[in-house]
């Protein structure tokens, strides 16, 4: 059909980026969500050029699920979205299966025409149980009702920042092929801050710099990383909910734009053995009133009491959190201290296998940043179980607790054990979410390897909940 007879909306990137960076303010400066709704159905209604409105949502595992709504459909039923939850690994059972989207007008996106498609906006979706309260296995909704406690008991912002590594590989779908191939193929073996210009890699950074940069994320840097084909495309903090929302939206980016130039996009934390993996490095801090709370230039490396106990914390409870922040069979590759790999439950300013490293900052970039986190991990789960534990967890009475010779599970077993026995995860999520969590996690790793070996094998990647196959997973 010619595009000529089709009036749909295709803003160019700079029009784009105005618009989404005006939504980002809004978000940052609080405006109440009536005002948002009404804001935009008011501009959904009169925009004729929009057919319809992407929705999208998070499962447990953080496994990204987009339902298009047509546009005249969403205005008028906006507030009974309703879906069946039993198809969605970890949600509901069949016999409770209803839930509902409710819209979060804050985390409304417009998009790039050539990417997602003409005539379409993007906003993110908060899933409701059928008693009309958040869904507790929606950590998005987890995610945000926590920091707005944080904000109205304490004044607390949470800010985040996440610098994603990830891999391009040679060919469509490199993952799901990964069983009949046994290996992925490089589109550039450059390695670090090293790639050509016009070449596949450089294009593909350049070109998702470009999409991020229209979605308002305020790129910072981008670069070819350590191992070949590997790249890391950086943009700057926000609070705790729209950063997770972004690195849901690097990755559907990513993914998309390397699918359009024939290639993968692959956030396995180790996909390749004998090179670096894939981490997804988590930089932390809290503001109030303006003030950045972790900074103090008398304090120990400049960190203040406040930072130092938010280390502390998660120091604390490192083992106990693994599995949230390395959600794979594949990530314990990663976790290889030849390969610059974070497996010390301590914390240091200089030594990069410190599970926290307290980066070089000043009044307005202070910070803690969490390395041991893989980039498959599910974001709000990663960013809800470091905030918590950082600001409400305990700190226990270990000597040289931020020095001391203790390291992370190196095997997924290992960490689910941890995690089931502590009483802590069992707080901060609750019991049944907690089992469920755990329920899914022991099933991946049951059709994987118990021993991993030196080999990346085809069955932690083919069971890797970021490529989810249903026909796979339907043969169990």
């Amino acid at each position: 059909m010619s595009s000529e007879y089709r009036d749909f909306l295709e803003l160019s990137y700079s029009e784009l980026e105005d618009l989404n960076l005006a939504a980002k303010e809004q978000r940052k400066q609080r405006v109440p969500m009536e005002k948002l709704q009404e804001e935009r159905l008011q501009y959904l209604a009169g925009e004729k050029r929009i057919k319809a409105v992407t929705v999208v949502f998070s499962d447990l595992e953080g496994r990204l699920h987009m339902l298009d709504y047509d546009k005249k459909f969403l205005v008028n039923s906006y507030d009974n979205l309703t879906f069946d939850g039993s198809s969605i690994r970890g949600f509901t059972a069949q016999r409770e299966s209803d839930l509902r989207l409710a819209l979060d007008w804050s985390a409304f996106y417009w998009t790039p025409a050539d990417i997602f498609g003409a005539g379409k906006v993007l906003v993110f979706g908060e899933v409701i149980d059928k008693n009309g309260g958040h869904y507790a296995g929606d950590l998005r909704g987890v995610l945000k009702n926590f920091a707005g406690e944080m904000f109205e008991k304490n004044g607390y912002t949470l800010n985040a920042a996440n610098e994603i590594e990830g891999f391009l590989f040679d060919g469509i779908d490199a993952e799901k092929a990964f069983l009949e191939t046994g290996v992925f193929e490089y589109t550039n073996k450059g390695g670090y801050y090293h790639s050509l210009p016009g070449d596949p890699l450089r294009e593909f950074i350049d070109t998702t710099a470009e999409v991020q940069r229209a979605m308002g994320f305020e790129n910072e840097k981008d670069h070819p990383e350590v191992a070949p084909s590997q790249f890391e495309i950086n943009y700057t903090y926000g609070d705790v909910v729209t950063a997770a929302d972004q690195i849901q939206l690097y990755k559907l980016i990513c993914r998309q734009v390397a699918t359009q130039m024939g290639m993968s996009a692959s956030f396995l934390p180790k996909p390749v053995t004998g090179v670096n993996g894939s981490g997804m490095h988590t930089n932390i801090s809290v503001t109030k009133d303006g003030k950045n709370l972790m900074w103090d230039p008398a304090g120990e490396e400049k960190i203040s009491k406040f930072g130092w106990d938010f280390v502390d914390r998660i120091l604390t409870a490192g083992s106990d959190l693994c599995v949230l922040l390395n959600a794979s069979v594949n990530a314990y590759r990663r976790l290889d201290p030849h390969f610059e790999a974070p497996n010390q439950i301590k914390a240091s300013a200089t030594d990069r296998g410190s599970m926290v490293r307290i980066p070089i900052g000043n009044e307005k970039s202070s910070r803690v940043e969490v390395r041991s986190v893989g980039p498959d991990a599910n974001p709000y789960m990663v960013l809800y179980s470091l905030f918590r534990t950082g600001l409400t967890g305990e700190i226990a009475p270990i000597e040289n607790l931020r020095q001391a010779e203790r390291y992370l599970p190196d095997n997924i077993y290992t960490a689910l054990e941890d995690f089931r026995k502590a009483a802590w995860t069992t707080e901060m999520l609750g019991a049944d979410v907690k089992a469920r969590y755990a329920d899914l996690k022991q099933a991946s790793a049951d059709r994987c390897p118990r021993l991993l070996g030196t080999i990346v094998k085809p069955s932690e990647v083919q069971f890797h909940h970021d490529v989810y196959n249903q026909l796979l997973w339907g043969q169990f």
